[in-house]
């Protein structure tokens, strides 16, 4: 239900998959995190595309992806020197960064400076947690509809596919997380087709405040596990 939720707000509003599905997997099996989501949203960003490519900012994306190669290598370097318990409180920190980020509406001028720089911060955010949304909505906030559901989705895709790279190469992707993914893919593909005909009426501002209302409930469970003696 979460993958659900999660590939029907990505589609709808160009974020949400790991802001709401990483808290969540890290609580089940810390070990399917960041590797499951980015699996996923490999699919559901080309399904983005699909739908909306023809609207798609294309020097946007290219100068968000420089960025977001420095950051894929920092992102992996992170996971493969921090500890399960160090990751899972990554993750708790990456969402409330993101919440907070996202309601309290910075909105940074869209510059080529700007964009690099949103592209590393989402690559490393997004290799090491699979959260790597909230910069690039905050400095793609003045697109809106298909032009920022294209724009996300390209960068999400290729960016999600250099994450995945860097993880295989360091060793960090296994058949135990591909087959969680398979596992979980309907549930994506449901999300995503629900996106569209949902999609339509729903209130963005009001959707994302119960997106980050469902990451900080996931964030919140996931750091009292941690705390928990005996966790």
């Amino acid at each position: 239900m979460v993958v659900l939720i999660g590939a029907l707000l990505q589609v709808a509003i160009g974020f949400g998959l790991g802001l709401i599905a990483a808290p969540v997997l890290a609580i089940v099996e810390p070990s399917l995190v960041p590797v499951v989501n980015l699996v996923l949203a490999v699919g559901i960003t080309s399904a983005v595309l699909v739908q909306d490519g023809a609207h798609l900012d294309l020097r946007g994306t290219g100068w968000a992806l420089v960025g977001r190669v420095p950051g894929t290598l920092a992102g992996a370097a992170l996971v493969v020197f921090l500890p399960a318990e160090p990751l899972a409180y990554l993750v708790v920190a990456m969402v409330v960064f993101g919440v907070v980020a996202t309601v309290w509406g910075f909105r940074p001028r869209p510059t080529r400076k700007a964009v690099v720089v949103a592209g590393a911060m989402s690559g490393m955010m997004g290799t090491a947690t699979s959260i790597g949304g909230p910069p690039m909505a905050m400095v793609w906030a003045q697109f809106a509809g298909p032009r920022l559901r294209s724009t996300m989705g390209a960068f999400f895709l290729v960016g999600s596919a250099l994450s995945l790279a860097a993880l295989t190469i360091s060793g960090s992707v296994d058949l135990h997380n591909l087959r969680y993914a398979l596992f979980l893919a309907p549930a994506a593909a449901v999300g995503v087709l629900l996106a569209r005909p949902i999609g339509k009426r729903l209130d963005v501002r009001r959707t994302r405040l119960a997106a980050m209302a469902l990451a900080l409930a996931g964030a919140t469970i996931l750091l009292v596990q941690q705390l928990l003696p005996g966790s």
